[in-house]
């Protein structure tokens, strides 16, 4: 799995909990992934769009200017899905070198 690939399965990861806007999935994603721009985090974000993998939509933002929330679509879980199977068996063909 390449550094993309693990940033597209954490963003997944957050959304599978629940819609959330741009700074949501930015600031955990930009603490697991310092050396990631933020204009990195956002172009993902619109790929996994034209993909039909999320999709998004306006809401007040708590007091101040709407929000653009993003949220999972069924093709986005079932990508997911892919990936968490990806990730485990790169974790596993790592671990079976020793490496933890």
């Amino acid at each position: 799995m390449l550094k993309k690939d693990l940033l597209e399965l954490c963003l997944l990861q957050l959304l599978s909990g629940g819609d959330k806007y741009g700074y949501e999935v930015l600031t955990p994603l930009r603490t697991a992934f310092p050396d990631t721009q933020e204009s990195a985090i956002y172009a993902l974000l619109r790929g996994l769009g034209r993909e039909k993998l999320t999709t998004w939509y306006m809401a007040p933002g708590g007091g101040g200017p709407d929000r653009k929330y993003y949220q999972l679509t069924p093709e986005g879980q079932a990508r997911l899905e892919l990936l968490r199977a990806d990730w485990r068996n790169m974790r596993d063909a790592i671990a079976s070198f020793g490496v933890e």
